[in-house]
Formats: structure tokens, C-alpha cells, sequence
């Protein structure tokens, strides 16, 4: 079982250097997902992942794309020159006002945009009138149930939300996105829900939620204690609690990874 489930900085905070991570940037920061923006520029949803997987659009599609995804085509294509047209005047604003929204949802604002990737570190990104915090999405697959447990931890790619929002749930640094797998946290988490685990929370405490780590699988489960006893709690009903025996044989093979402080939901 890995013993960390943290991300590699490096692959986490670099700027996006090919052309599918710039589109695939630029769709997380304008809060749309990939069926959306393919019906935007009018295209299959299979030519958007081809361009996120880096395959070049052809003519006036590339323009289609770049005004969709609201960035400069010179940009999207060659990254030179600005993310955003300065001279718009019609601009979305990433937002995140509370953590039952979506982590980016957009409002209209009438102003002058300048460029909104310039910060001094490559985890943040300014914008108008704020910070967001990038946090990585690893590949490590929660099992909520008779989910898949994925070992492998390598960065898919960084979500946006809010620094003002984020720092009021924890420690953002130590923060990573997982996908839920399985039903046993229904009807309040679903299959393939994303959670927000900050690891530098490990202290059990009754009717939160955490990430822990069973010998090879990791669960999302209500957390309760009894004397030597860790109690793994489901919402679903046809799930029965799950007692384990700190002083047993799984002792070592527990570990409370983090607390779940956001929970978020793809519309399909």
C-alpha cells in the first residue's frame, strides 16, 4: 500500500507547455466540461478529448475553440503573447462562492481583461479581483463500497477555486482531488464524485468525513471511534458499519489519509 498520496510538485505547478493543456486549462477556469464546450464550438465530444490529448484543430474550428474557451488563439495554439484579449470587454470571472457550488462557476463582468496567468508562484493564479489555488487531481481512486482502488499518483490535471475560500478549509498545500468510486455514500456522494482531501487533517473526528487507507484500499467514510476500535460509517443504509480493531493484525494497515472538506458533482 503507498504510503503517501500526495502529488509531485513539479507535475502539479508547471505552466502548460502543449496545446491540450492549455485547452484543457482553459476549460476548467470558464467551469465547463467537455460535452459543453464541444457544443459550444460544434464539434463530437470525441474531437474535443482528441484536442485535450494534444491533436491541433484545423482552420476555423481553432478560431470556434479559442472564442469558446475565451483565450487569445495565438495563445491556445503556440502559447505566445496573452492568455486573454485585453481588449474584450465582455469577460467571464471565475468565482466560488460557497462549497456547495461548483468549484468555478461564472458570472458576466464588463471590464477590460488583462492576463490572468501571472503570479508569483505557479501554484496561484490572479485574477481580477482575487487569488485562486490550483490543486491537483491524482489518480488515486477512492472506493466508497465495492469500488477500484488505483495505485498509481501521478497528476491528471489542476482545478481552480477560490484562495479566500480554500484557505478557510484548511491547509491548500496539502490538499489533492480524488474520484469517489462505488455507492455505499449515497445518496449524498455518488459514483465518480470528486473529493477535496486536505492530508494535514488526520484526527478522527465524529460525523466528518475522511480518506483512509485499508492495507490496499482507500475509502471515503463517515469516521467515528470507540475504545481501540475505528468505526467506518456509511450514508447508505445497506451498508453495514465497519469496526476495525486498532491493537489487531490491521493496526499498521490503517491510515487516515485526510478529511473530505469539499464534494463536487459533473453534470453529464
Amino acid at each position: 500500500m503507498p504510503s503517501e498520496f500526495s502529488s509531485d510538485k513539479d507535475n502539479a505547478t508547471r505552466t502548460p507547455t502543449s496545446f491540450g493543456e492549455r485547452v484543457r486549462l482553459c476549460r476548467d477556469l470558464a467551469g465547463i466540461g467537455q460535452q459543453a464546450l464541444a457544443s459550444k464550438v460544434g464539434v463530437s465530444l470525441t474531437t474535443i478529448q482528441n484536442y485535450e490529448g494534444g491533436q491541433y484543430p484545423k482552420g476555423e474550428i481553432a478560431v470556434s475553440l479559442a472564442g469558446a474557451l475565451g483565450c487569445t488563439l495565438d495563445w491556445l495554439l503556440a502559447g505566445r503573447g496573452q492568455v486573454f484579449d485585453p481588449t474584450r470587454t465582455t469577460i467571464e470571472e471565475l468565482t466560488c462562492e460557497s462549497p456547495c457550488d461548483a468549484p468555478l462557476s461564472r458570472v458576466r463582468a464588463t471590464a477590460p481583461l488583462t492576463p490572468v496567468i501571472e503570479a508569483t508562484s505557479p501554484q496561484f493564479i490572479e485574477c481580477m479581483d482575487c487569488q485562486l489555488t490550483m490543486v491537483p487531481m491524482v489518480e488515486a481512486r477512492l472506493s466508497a463500497g465495492t469500488g477500484s482502488f488505483e495505485t498509481g499518483e501521478s497528476v491528471e490535471r489542476r482545478y481552480a477555486f477560490r484562495s479566500d475560500w480554500i484557505n478557510t478549509k484548511g491547509q491548500p498545500s496539502s490538499m489533492v482531488l480524488m474520484r469517489v468510486a462505488g455507492d455505499s455514500m449515497e445518496p449524498h456522494i455518488f459514483n465518480n464524485d470528486t473529493v477535496l482531501i486536505d492530508q494535514s487533517q488526520t484526527k478522527p473526528r465524529a460525523g466528518s468525513l475522511f480518506a483512509v487507507g485499508v492495507e490496499d484500499v482507500v475509502y471515503i467514510k463517515m469516521v467515528d471511534t470507540l475504545p481501540g476500535k475505528i468505526v467506518l460509517k456509511s450514508y447508505n443504509e445497506a451498508y453495514a458499519p465497519l469496526e476495525i480493531d486498532t491493537r489487531g493484525d490491521l493496526a499498521d494497515g490503517i491510515r487516515i489519509i485526510g478529511r473530505a472538506v469539499w464534494i463536487g458533482r459533473e453534470l453529464y
